[in-house]
């Protein structure tokens, strides 16, 4: 999830350079929602995660 985040952060940055604002913008809300989903589930699987055998 967080490479796509990524992803969609490089496709933000190119599209703003090459003068896309539409497109950046779109690119770049989606790669903050994609992050904010990534957030949440590594601090749940971090709080829930596995226990060793007592």
């Amino acid at each position: 999830m967080l490479s796509w985040a990524i992803t969609f952060l490089v496709i933000a940055l190119i599209a703003g350079v090459v003068g896309l604002s539409g497109v950046a913008g779109t690119a770049t809300n989606i790669a903050w929602i994609l992050f904010v989903v990534f957030l949440i589930i590594f601090v749940f699987s971090f709080i829930t995660g596995r226990k060793p055998p007592a």
